[in-house]
């Protein structure tokens, strides 16, 4: 199995406050990871710096090989590193088919170049797949600013991976999401993935969902990582629960249970 990504020593100084401290993690192609950890403990802080938008204090990111460190944000996704935002980043005012076609248009270059066509057959044809594969095609013709929280969160996933990335940086995907509907997006996300070989790393407050999705858990707390561990372990670990989970949190699995 290939690493996908290196992370060595790496730290992150805003003046005299630690954001980040001692990282060090290595992620496998097709490993899903789950960043968990309170408000303010590093998680986005990280992600941030893995993609460009914060440069380290210190410390390596290599990923495939390759440094990532002092590339800007858009090096950094054509190198096949993508993430999401936790409130979307779409265009309200624009139909989601034409969404897609602008974040084509942008990922390939050709996004703000006043005379370089951004719609193609052959890029519609793209982007009508690509709309499929995240079962948003029935909203095909719908403005972002209409569309349910859900669906525009899935547009926003789907517009952040339209480069074939290798690996995936979700944050958040499913913060204001009803209870009823999050297994479903989870679902349809992970699926996704699944058929595009990427492997992904999300941020998550909501349990139910590390433990149903996530292969291993990074637990974050005061910029650090607590504990790097399969999902079950780490919902079981000590610290994990005293400064992330809580006590009271009964885990899924605890126990050797299984889903029946």
């Amino acid at each position: 199995m290939a690493t996908v990504l290196e992370v060595h020593d790496l730290e992150k100084h805003f003046g005299g406050v630690v954001a980040a401290h001692n990282i060090n993690v290595t992620v496998e192609e097709g490993e899903t990871i789950g960043i968990i950890g309170a408000n303010g403990a590093g998680k986005t802080t990280f992600v941030n710096m893995v993609t460009g938008y914060l440069a380290p204090s210190g410390g390596t990111i290599d990923f495939m090989g390759r440094s990532l460190l002092g590339l800007h944000p858009r090096d950094v996704t054509r190198l096949g590193v993508c993430r999401s935002f936790q409130v979307p980043q779409v265009f309200l005012s624009e139909t989601v088919f034409d969404n897609m076609l602008m974040a084509y248009g942008i990922a390939e270059d050709r996004g703000w170049r006043l005379f370089a066509p951004i719609h193609t057959d052959e890029r519609a044809d793209r982007v009508q797949a690509h709309l499929e594969r995240f079962q948003i095609a029935d909203y095909r013709d719908v403005t972002a600013e209409a569309l349910p929280q859900g669906v525009r969160k899935l547009l926003d996933i789907a517009m952040a991976t339209v480069g074939n990335p290798k690996l995936v940086m979700l944050d958040e995907p499913t913060s204001g999401i009803s209870a009823e509907e999050k297994f479903g997006l989870m679902d349809v996300i992970m699926q996704a993935m699944r058929e595009e070989d990427c492997t992904v790393m999300f941020i998550e407050h909501d349990m139910e969902i590390v433990e149903r999705f996530v292969d291993r858990v990074w637990a974050f707390y005061q910029g650090e990582i607590i504990c790097d561990a399969p999902t079950a372990d780490a919902m079981n670990d000590a610290g994990v629960r005293e400064f992330v989970i809580g006590q009271e949190y009964h885990p899924a699995h605890a126990d050797g249970e299984t889903d029946a």
